[in-house]
């Protein structure tokens, strides 16, 4: 596994470059023949008659680097680092990546966004007042299609298949459901046998155990795993047929490290979005300013505080963000670059998260590209 300028401690956000080696990007160079395939895409991935994209979510470069013995196949895979979309969380990452635009671009720009006052949770499509799908139909969140139109088989867990976020970031693909890692590799088989150019598959769980676990001993043993359920696809691989493994976000440890955003901040605040490493802060009427001010004071010293101009100016979005994409960012957000989450009581879930993204820290940032070809 080649490196990259991946480095880390900077003390600044880690920006996405929308027009190089980013997330956004790599379904366009793998789709597109009349495309010059970037410096950036894995050497095996360059013209193959067919390829698998594998997405493990929640796998970011620097936890495999620090892990490379447990992860045999993947380390051996050709590639590096490339970066991922802001905010670094799975609802805009896996949207930019299908549709092959920067969140400015598409509008799903966070995990918990504001929809004309009602805080949508993009992944369960359910506002406080429960399901959404009626009163917040997913193709007035984003209308693009995936893939480029081009209806390509995807694979990924068979509950998702009904999902407002599905519907609005997968919307027109030929859905085949996984209940189990070895049907994810056999539906992944079958496929390439029945001669599909391109198949892209999602796994879920290295992000579902650093949430509930953290980054210790059960996220090395999920990795572990992991890396057979790799080696058995790239195994399924007919000849001259590449694998393709990236991911959406990497990983913060935080624990107990939950920060209440001051009361001095909050008495200009008129509802909180986004989540724990990324939180939008909506101001009540003409309370913007003073708003920006007291953030920067009582949290400024944990993360990066920036109000919406600054961030669509400094482009965390991408170079062109559209009017409905500004509607839903607040006023100022609390980008973490501390390993702690900004506390929002509506924010919650069946247990405290350990590990965490959504910031733009090297951690969260920055994510494996990696390909083999059989």
């Amino acid at each position: 596994m080649a490196g990259g300028d991946a480095r880390r401690g900077s003390g600044e956000p880690v920006i996405p470059d929308y027009d190089g080696p980013c997330l956004s990007n790599l379904v366009p160079a793998l789709l597109d023949p009349a495309v010059p395939p970037p410096s950036w895409l894995p050497a095996p991935a360059v013209d193959a008659p067919q390829v698998v994209l594998l997405v493990l979510d929640g796998l970011g470069f620097h936890q495999l680097e620090e892990r490379r013995r447990l992860a045999p196949t993947l380390v051996a895979m050709e590639g590096g680092p490339i970066c991922t979309v802001a905010p670094s969380t799975t609802a805009t990452a896996l949207s930019s990546l299908a549709l092959g635009c920067p969140p400015g671009e598409h509008g799903v720009v966070g995990y918990r966004i504001n929809v004309d006052g009602d805080v949508l949770n993009v992944l369960r499509w359910q506002t406080p007042a429960g399901d959404a799908r009626q009163f917040i139909p997913p193709d007035g969140i984003q209308d693009r299609p995936a893939f480029a139109g081009q209806h390509p088989a995807v694979v990924t867990r068979a509950e998702f298949a009904a999902t407002g976020f599905t519907a609005a970031h997968l919307g027109n693909v030929r859905f085949h459901g996984w209940r189990v890692p070895s049907t994810l590799v056999t539906e992944v088989r079958r496929l390439l046998a029945g001669g599909e150019r391109f198949v892209y598959a999602y796994y879920d769980g290295i992000d579902k155990v650093a949430h509930e676990y953290g980054l210790g001993e059960y996220f090395d043993a999920e990795l572990v795993a992991v890396d057979r359920i790799v080696s058995d696809l790239a195994s399924a691989l007919p000849p001259g047929a590449t694998l393709v493994v990236t991911s959406d976000h990497g990983q913060v440890q935080v624990g107990d490290a939950i920060v209440p955003v001051y009361a001095e901040v909050m008495a200009h605040v008129e509802l909180l979005s986004g989540e724990g490493r990324f939180r939008w802060l909506h101001a009540r009427k003409g309370a913007a300013a003073d708003l920006a001010e007291a953030a920067r004071h009582c949290h400024g010293d944990r993360a990066w505080v920036r109000t919406r101009d600054q961030v669509i100016a400094e482009e965390w979005f991408g170079p062109k963000v559209s009017d409905a994409a500004a509607a839903r960012f607040g006023d100022v957000v609390l980008a973490a670059r501390e390993p702690v989450a900004f506390e929002d009581p509506a924010d919650t879930g069946p247990y405290r998260l350990q590990a965490r993204h959504g910031s733009l820290t090297p951690e969260e940032m920055h994510i494996p590209l990696l390909a083999v070809k059989a």
